[in-house]
């Protein structure tokens, strides 16, 4: 597995390393963290989290989030893939198994 970014998931505080094009989603849940989630397509907002810092992309053009959500740093982990370093605060996480 090439490094390309990290993953900060608060409020645990855990870092993790991310492949190449792996979405938050994936690198968390990978890593044994419990995160909510549903359809995994970016549709249903089960997982919905706000980038505190860094960048990203979803792997669809319009996932499930209003322009205003997208401007406020909303995204939808399960189709969202780092663009730098992110830290990630999503409140309903679980501690790794």
């Amino acid at each position: 597995m090439s490094s390309a970014f990290t993953l900060q998931v608060q409020p645990l505080g855990v870092t993790l390393r991310l492949a190449t094009g792996q979405s938050l989603l994936e690198a968390a849940l990978g890593a044994g963290l419990v995160l909510r989630s549903a359809c995994r397509n970016g549709t249903c907002r089960e997982c919905m989290a706000r980038v505190l810092e860094g960048r990203v992309h979803h792997r669809i053009d319009w996932p499930g989030l209003s322009a205003e959500e997208r401007f406020e740093g909303w995204v939808l982990p399960c189709v969202a893939v780092p663009d730098s370093d992110v830290v990630l605060l999503q409140p309903r996480v679980g501690a790794p198994r």
